[in-house]
């Protein structure tokens, strides 16, 4: 029964899919698309910054070819394209999530369909409809899907909204569209979170797997080969957790959550942003110093209540440790791509943050994200705050496309020229004829040549 239900609603999904029209898409959301995509392109290139990235790409060895590595100054294959950009999207923890969807529904699917885009030279209209695609797809199987405790999100409920985008892409009709998507569900990744918060970059690579998934299965769906038989609900349901497949088209072609996602300005998990807000609205309190501080309580809902370590071995797992984050907002005042992970103050002061769960923001998930925050000085003294959502979410001072372009900059002071054509890709996209040229320029300049 389960299976039926899932085949059921996933032959709705490659219906809706095949038709997506941005001429029939609300303004506000192909707003919001441009300012998503401004935030991949833009962040992606920041992670291709990294010495890490860099080197995985050399050691990668890919045929030069249509599709570019975003901001590492080079046009690769489609495939390569789609895993590195990926890996380089989510390494500084810096994109785009939707707390709805439980995790990041634009890191899944659109480094994928970016690199098809340019291969294909697709229209710039059938780009938009398969970035939204994508998406939504995504972050519906987000919804309906409930991993198992210890289970991360990355490369297991999103590869279905790669196949999505990139079946749009391809001009697949509705049942071919629904076997990509069926065939993707069952190409999850069974990652623990552990592997984030010991610093294993295994975990940047299941977005990688999740893009060659989506590009694999909607290939075997234009070969003929794939089928529909409500993978999910074994795949993501039995095996990982549970499914609801009903969540797949509620409100289907009526409610887009792209529009209710949220954008980072730290470079941490999401789960840590609220603290590190309260802790800066804090900072600027003229009763606060930082030299003084005895303790701070954080106390957080259970999805954010695990993340205390203090032996943070990497930038990896420093940025999913709340003690790190906390630490490192009340030293510094911020806590990007650039914070120092070893920096002795830093840790010493992580070992004085406690981390605890308090059942009454539990009891608001998903709907707030919220973090009370009480920080206790040597004489006595302390300052509290609570936040109801990290801001930058769409329900907690939104970022707007001055605040994306300004972050972006300030990340990537070399290159901000990439940024503004990234922004101008994103308004322009729905009316552009073909679209390769565009997405190759985004390759940039690799910083070595900056040097």
């Amino acid at each position: 029964m389960k299976t039926e239900q899932a085949t059921e609603a996933t032959a709705a999904l490659g219906g809706w899919v095949s038709e997506v029209d941005v001429t029939a898409v609300p303004a506000a959301v192909l707003d919001r698309l441009a300012l998503v995509l401004l935030d991949v392109i833009g962040v992606t290139a920041v992670g291709a910054t990294l010495p890490e990235q860099r080197a995985l790409a050399a050691a990668w060895r890919a045929p030069d070819g249509p599709a570019p590595l975003i901001g590492a100054g080079r046009r690769v294959s489609t495939d390569a394209a789609a895993w590195l950009n990926a890996m380089a999207l989510v390494s500084l923890e810096l994109d785009e999530g939707n707390k709805y969807a439980k995790g990041h529904p634009a890191a899944h699917g659109f480094p994928a369909v970016l690199a098809l885009a340019a291969e294909l030279d697709s229209t710039g209209a059938d780009t938009a409809a398969a970035l939204l695609a994508a998406y939504e797809v995504a972050s519906r199987f987000g919804r309906a899907t409930s991993l198992r405790p210890g289970a991360h999100p990355h490369g297991s409920w999103g590869v279905p909204g790669a196949a999505a985008g990139c079946a749009r892409l391809l001009g697949l009709a509705p049942g071919a569209a629904a076997a990509a998507i069926d065939t993707a569900a069952g190409m999850a990744i069974a990652g623990h979170f552990d592997s984030a918060t010991q610093g294993n970059p295994v975990r940047n690579a299941w977005l990688g797997a999740s893009a060659m998934s989506g590009l694999a299965a909607v290939r075997m769906a234009a070969a003929g080969m794939a089928r529909t038989t409500g993978t999910a609900a074994l795949s993501l349901g039995t095996v990982l957790g549970s499914f609801d497949a009903a969540e797949l088209t509620t409100e289907l072609g009526s409610r887009w959550d792209i529009t209710r996602g949220y954008f980072k300005r730290h470079a941490s998990c999401s789960f840590t942003h609220p603290a590190a807000d309260a802790v800066l609205e804090l900072r600027s309190d003229a009763r606060f110093r930082s030299e003084g501080i005895t303790k701070i309580v954080v106390e957080s809902h259970v999805l954010g209540a695990g993340l205390s370590g203090v032996d943070w071995s990497n930038r990896l797992s420093a940025m999913f440790s709340t003690p790190f984050v906390v630490a490192t907002a009340a030293l510094t005042g911020e806590v990007g791509p650039g914070s120092a992970v070893d920096d002795a103050g830093v840790r010493a002061l992580a070992r004085r943050v406690r981390l605890v769960e308090a059942p009454d923001l539990t009891a608001r998930l998903p709907d707030e994200r919220a973090t009370r925050v009480q920080v206790c000085f040597d004489d006595g003294a302390t300052l509290t705050s609570e936040v109801p959502n990290p801001v930058g979410d769409a329900d907690h001072h939104p970022l707007t496309e001055p605040d994306v372009l300004g972050l972006l900059k300030t990340w990537l002071p070399r290159q901000p020229e990439l940024v503004d054509r990234a922004a101008a890709l994103g308004h322009d996209l729905p009316g552009q004829p073909r679209v390769g040229a565009a997405l190759r320029e985004l390759a940039g300049t690799d910083e070595k040549e900056l040097n």
